[in-house]
This record gives C-alpha cells, structure tokens and sequence, in this order.
C-alpha cells in the first residue's frame, strides 16, 4: 500500500508542473542538480514571423540568437525549484541554458556533419556515451566535469586542434531540449534514459581523440552559421 501512495504523490508531483519548457527545466535543475537559467530566445523577424534568425537581446547582429543568457546572466544559474518556476511562469517559452562545469556536466561540440561521423566511430569502438545535444548545425556531447588543465593536458599532445571543435566547460553554457533559438530546434540526438536518475556521463579522455579526429577530416565550411554563401568563416557556436 505504501508503494501505491508513493506512486500517486510523484505522479500528482509530475500533473503540477505544466508547460514543456518548465517540465524540462525541472527534472534538469530538480531531478538531475543541473544549474540552468532561461536564455535570451529567438526573435521574429520578417512579414510572416520567421523566428529563424534574430534574438531578443539589444544585439542587432548578435551571432548566436537566442541561444545565450541575456537577463539574468549566466552566475543566476540554479537549481533551486522556487527560481525555476518562477523564471518559466514568467517565460514560458525561453530557452534553457545550462551553465557547464562545476559540478554540472561539461561538453564539447561540432558541427552536425562531423559530429554524426564521430558518434559512428565511437559506436563502433564500443564506447559508452550519455546524453547528445543537437541543433541542425551543432551537436553537442555532454561529458563528465573537467578542469582547463586537464583539458589543457590533453590538448597539448595533439598535432592539431580544429577551430571548428569548441569547448564547453567551467563559466561556459549550452542551450538543452526542447529550446527554440535563432539557428532552430534542439533536440536529444540521444536522449537521457526516461525514468532514470541524473544522466550518466564519459570521461572527456574517452571521446576527445575520435572528436578532434572527425572535426579535422569534415569540410572546412561545414559549421558556417547562417549557412548561406558569404558569411566567411564564421562558425556556429
């Protein structure tokens, strides 16, 4: 009987917490101790309201819409449940940001095309993975903490570093599921298990190697944001 109450109090827990974007900014802040905070979200532009491009932060040509901390900013993060509500109640569509390091995960990302090809060859080595981000030009691989030295050892042995790869560790942020920002929709490209506890996550040592090796081999125009001709080299974040 004692099972069958417990069962009826988290599932009155769950009916509680509403729209999607609340929901997941919970069981992120709540359930899993990830500090997140809203992000700046996307902006409509143009006659028919495209939300593909502008962000609702005073940047006009900010390279990264919607997909920041504006107000608060990133040292807001939390994961408190009172401050996550509140945040969502009143902002019922922003982006949630996740403040990387700590003791929250880190990531490290590319671009989509390359990214696919080094999920492949970890898949194929056996290897382990937790949670995968994507927007439709970045994927993003959550990993455990590290510290810049440690990464900064690892770095230091390789030939090479490709620019295109990029770093998401202690003071950064990354924009999670099911958030709307100027480049798109995120999505899980592997999704944490339902149900479990907080997701489990590799070592950065184990993914670094196939990760700069697949950044290296993809195109060089392969992370351009917005990917239209013209825009230089600039790549997404």
């Amino acid at each position: 009987m004692r099972e069958i109450l417990g069962r009826r109090r988290r599932l009155r827990y769950r009916r509680k917490r509403g729209p999607v974007q609340l929901d997941a900014a919970l069981t992120c802040a709540v359930e899993w101790q990830w500090p997140v905070l809203p992000g700046a979200g996307p902006k409509a532009t143009g006659s028919r309201g495209d939300r593909g491009r502008g962000c609702s932060c005073p940047d006009s040509e900010c390279v990264v819409p919607g997909a920041h901390p504006f107000d608060p900013g990133i040292l807001a993060a939390t994961t408190d449940e009172r401050m996550v509500r509140w945040w969502w109640t009143n902002r019922p569509a922003a982006p949630i940001v996740l403040a990387t390091g700590g003791r929250a995960p880190c990531a490290l990302s590319l671009p989509a095309v390359a990214a696919a090809r080094a999920l492949s060859a970890l898949d194929g080595m056996g290897m382990r993975l937790g949670p995968v981000v994507a927007t439709p030009t970045r994927w993003s691989i959550l990993v455990a903490p590290y510290t810049l030295e440690q990464l900064g050892e690892l770095l230091f042995a390789k030939d090479c570093v490709p620019s295109s790869l990029r770093f998401h560790g202690d003071g950064g942020y990354l924009v999670l599921p099911p958030s709307e920002t100027g480049a798109g929709q995120v999505r899980w490209e592997r999704a944490p298990l339902p149900g479990s506890a907080t997701p489990w996550l590799p070592d950065v040592e184990a993914v670094v190697d196939a990760l700069v090796e697949a950044s290296a081999s993809s195109a060089p125009d392969s992370g351009l944001y917005p990917p239209e001709a013209g825009e230089g080299s600039r790549l997404t974040y």
